[in-house]
């Protein structure tokens, strides 16, 4: 074991870099991605999608983007096996990428009681207001 050690010291090296990397960018690129979020996001009447007829570089935002988080969750995968953030990685890939029902799905994370407080402080430490949420439908309020 030791052996194995010795002679993947440079990868083991890069990938204890790249978790600490990880975790101190999400200390500080969290708050900062939360502050920009406006505070009417999650309602349904704000403005949502591209306008017909999208440029060439917001198409290259776009696929670059979504490469990024595809990038970011096959490194998160690898990262669950080996030291590292591998939940964080995978999860802001997947909030970087654009795909069919993100968008709910951004919506039942935010819901969530922890999650909904830890980031309205956040926001509150920017000096940003709370996210307001649609309201649920009766359906969903009453859980037996």
């Amino acid at each position: 074991m030791i052996e194995w050690l010795k002679e993947h010291e440079t990868v083991l090296t890069l990938l204890g870099l790249f978790s600490a990397g990880s975790v101190l960018m999400a200390l500080f690129l969290t708050p900062w991605a939360l502050s920009l979020i406006s505070t009417d996001y999650f309602l349904p009447d704000h403005s949502k999608g591209s306008p017909p007829g999208m440029s060439f570089g917001r198409w290259l935002i776009l696929g670059l983007r979504n490469f990024l988080g595809v990038t970011l969750v096959i490194v998160g995968v690898v990262l669950l096996a080996l030291p590292g953030q591998g939940v964080l990685t995978i999860f802001a890939g997947v909030l970087l990428m654009s795909f069919p029902g993100k968008r709910s799905l951004e919506l039942w994370l935010v819901r969530l009681p922890f999650v909904l407080k830890s980031v309205n402080w956040i926001r509150a430490r920017r000096g940003r207001g709370p996210l307001q949420l649609p309201c649920l439908p009766a359906s969903h309020t009453n859980i037996e």
